[in-house]
């Protein structure tokens, strides 16, 4: 069973493709979603978010927001505007943000390697998240979202995919400032070469997506049992996914709003965190440059708070970013010991840049703010490795991947 194989690809025909293709589900809500289609009836938002054509409240849970995806689904098809290729194909996938450029291929990965630790994980999944990508890949009988896999760098398929795409692309277009390119795949040849060299990586890492490859495998799971004649070589022992090489991917800082400081008077804070932080005040917004360096926004100024580096344990997840947070300023001061749940604190990704943090405070809707360092591919392969999981909100990949541009039937 290969690792990575070709497929045939559902695709926008030639003349939709931009009125089709649309954001990650879930990097919006219903509303925005809602908003970004109206007036595109194509939008693959009308799949992805399908209770955006349901009566306003909806749960997006219900059965009927499923039903709504498949009818939706059924209805591009039966218009022509979505189309099966009609054979297995690779295809290479281009993003460019920017100066920013990442080269990957899409394909359908093994179920069999992510159940085996092959395709390795670093996150815990939700239950409802989860269950929703199930019904969700359960009704439409296809996979829509591709899993953000990578793959440690190697010069020949590097070499394979930048020289298959030196090409004019099949698909070529540009949504909120990211260029999408997208080349079909189809000399046999080709497709064989670029098929043993993904089977010979030693491993695959999901950076995002965690949910759909999950919910991925479970479908398998079920599929494989109620199917008496099972060979494994059926669509649903795979998953939609897109690969990059781990030196070409960028991640951002995610950073960290908090709502109080725990109750504390202001001299008592600042005495607890001068016990282990060596604390500068800084005349502009601090980005940090090195890790164990952090960026604090309080009473209208920036900080500068940076850790003893002897301090840094040689644990894969112990010595991440977060976790010297986690560890020596939101539990032990902060009183925050459980990021996933605690009301107190919030998120946001470094796309948003460092203006958002000091709005969101001077508002008076959040106490503080703290910058962080991003987190690097090669810790997070580390951590994956070493079978751990990365606490919560530790990675923000961009560019995004477009959702509608290939999907996988199963």
């Amino acid at each position: 069973m290969p690792l990575i194989r070709p497929f045939a690809g559902l695709r926008p025909t030639e003349n939709y493709t931009t009125e089709v293709a649309a954001p990650p589900y879930d990097v919006m809500n219903a509303q925005e979603a809602k908003a970004q289609a109206a007036g595109h009836p194509w939008s693959f938002l009308h799949i992805s978010r399908p209770e955006i054509d349901l009566p306003e409240g909806t749960d997006p849970y219900a059965p009927e927001v499923y039903a709504k995806a498949k009818e939706n689904l059924q209805h591009m098809l039966d218009q022509g505007i979505l189309k099966q290729d009609p054979q297995a194909c690779f295809y290479i996938y281009r993003l460019t943000m920017g100066t920013h450029s990442q080269t990957g291929v899409v394909g359908a990965a093994s179920v069999t390697a992510y159940d085996n630790g092959r395709i390795k994980k670093h996150e815990f999944t939700r239950p409802i998240k989860e269950d929703d990508r199930v019904r969700q890949i359960e009704a439409l009988n296809a996979q829509t979202g591709p899993v953000f896999l990578v793959y440690p760098s190697t010069l020949e398929l590097d070499s394979l995919l930048a020289n298959c795409s030196d090409s004019t692309p099949d698909i070529d277009i540009s949504r909120d400032g990211v260029r999408h390119e997208l080349w079909v795949l189809t000399v046999l040849d080709v497709v064989m070469q670029l098929e043993k060299l993904l089977d010979a990586l030693p491993a695959l890492y999901v950076a995002d997506g965690h949910h759909r490859s999950a919910a991925a495998a479970r479908v398998a799971a079920t599929k494989r049992q109620n199917n008496p004649q099972h060979t494994g070589e059926e669509a649903y022992n795979y998953f939609l996914a897109v690969t990059f090489p781990h030196t070409q991917l960028q991640i951002l800082d995610y950073n960290r709003l908090i709502k109080d400081i725990n109750g504390l008077p202001e001299a008592e804070f600042w005495n607890q965190l001068k016990t282990e932080w060596q604390v500068e005040i800084s005349s502009l917004p601090v980005r940090p440059t090195q890790r164990a360096e952090f960026g604090l926004y309080l009473n209208n100024t920036w900080y500068r708070l940076n850790l003893d580096p002897n301090k840094i344990p040689d644990d894969p997840v112990k010595r991440l970013d977060v976790s010297l947070l986690a560890d020596y300023l939101l539990a032990p001061i902060l009183g925050i010991t459980d990021q996933r749940r605690d009301p107190r604190i919030d998120f946001v990704g470094g796309i948003r840049g460092l203006k958002v943090l000091e709005q969101r405070v001077n508002s008076g809707e959040m106490r503080m703010a703290i910058s962080l360092y991003p987190t690097s591919m090669e810790d997070l392969m580390a951590v994956a490795d070493a079978g751990e999981v990365m606490p919560p909100k530790s990675t923000w990949f961009e560019p995004k991947l477009a959702d509608g541009l290939v999907s996988h039937l199963l």
